[in-house]
């Protein structure tokens, strides 16, 4: 089979979910089980052709591609055989009939290609902060597409970088890089090696920091930020149910909130989901950096 650009596509038809070539695919909603089997052969699955694009396009090599069959007439359309040309000739296409993909993944794969991409090792949190002026810092979000989320809004909103808490979840597990539609690789991000002192460092780079909380007596966001013109900002991050630990908002140069409208609590609504309030502090954190240059 060619591709409409005239390139070779290596496709190796596989009837088999349980032949040892597919193994990188084994069971993509066992969140278990693909913790440690990614962590062990240094992968991570991307879905779809875009984001398999963009994956390469940011210097991810791809170990192989998995296409059930009823997707393979999708190689010969412009956009994607155009987007899974990146990954090159020497690259196995695992074509397998639908049923197939379906035992074998743990779902119904629509969304055309996957692909195993092969890890890049992480920077350091310091070589990330060296080059940064405006970060996020997530602490124990384990919800994986809320990561990802906060990935693209990151991205969109021109946030230089993202620093995990040791035991946030992974960035490039299948749902993180689905929803940021491949943001993960857009910016970089660094994870720290310690929770406890984590946030020394940070300060110690220079940055502001700044804890996102509910809390009514926390200052409005778009106030602190006016008070840090010019400086470099850390915004800190928790998760949904229990917020930022106790350590990380005392350790915090100044707790923030998202300001909500006089009747939101009798609406029953007292504060923003995770993803929502990174999303309004990114991006009032973005309009700082404008208004500090409009004043140059």
């Amino acid at each position: 089979m060619a591709w409409q650009t005239g390139r070779v596509l290596r496709t190796i038809t596989i009837g088999d979910a349980d032949d040892p070539r597919l193994a990188d695919y084994t069971r993509l909603t066992d969140v278990s089980l693909r913790t440690s089997l990614e962590a062990e052969h240094g992968l991570f699955i991307a879905e779809g052709s875009k984001v398999i694009s963009r994956a390469v396009q940011a210097g991810y090599p791809v170990r192989s591609v998995l296409l059930g069959e009823s997707r393979v007439a999708d190689l010969g359309t412009p956009s994607e055989a155009g987007a899974l040309a990146v990954v090159g000739p020497d690259v196995p296409v695992y074509v397998v009939p639908d049923a197939v993909a379906e035992r074998l993944t743990g779902y119904r794969v629509h969304r055309g290609a996957l692909a195993s991409v092969a890890r890049l090792e992480l920077p350091s949190v310091a070589s990330v902060l060296a080059t940064a002026r405006r970060i996020v810092i997530l602490e124990d979000l384990v919800d994986h597409g809320n990561v990802g989320a906060i990935f693209r809004c990151a991205a969109a909103l021109g946030i230089d970088a993202v620093i995990l808490s040791p035991r946030c979840a992974d960035p490039l597990y299948r749902r993180s890089v689905k929803v940021s539609m491949g943001a993960v690789f857009a910016i970089p991000c660094a994870r720290m090696s310690e929770w406890y002192d984590g946030l020394s460092g940070i300060r110690a780079a220079g940055f502001a920091v700044l804890a996102l909380t509910p809390d009514e007596r926390a200052t409005p966001v778009g106030a602190a930020l006016g008070k840090l013109t010019g400086q470099r900002v850390a915004l800190l991050l928790g998760t949904e149910g229990d917020g930022l630990s106790s350590r990380w908002l005392h350790e915090a140069d100044e707790t923030v909130r998202i300001p909500m409208s006089p009747g939101a609590r009798a609406a029953g609504v007292d504060s923003l989901n995770v993803v929502a309030a990174a999303a309004i502090a990114c991006s009032l954190l973005s309009q700082l950096d404008e208004e500090t240059a409009a004043a140059g």
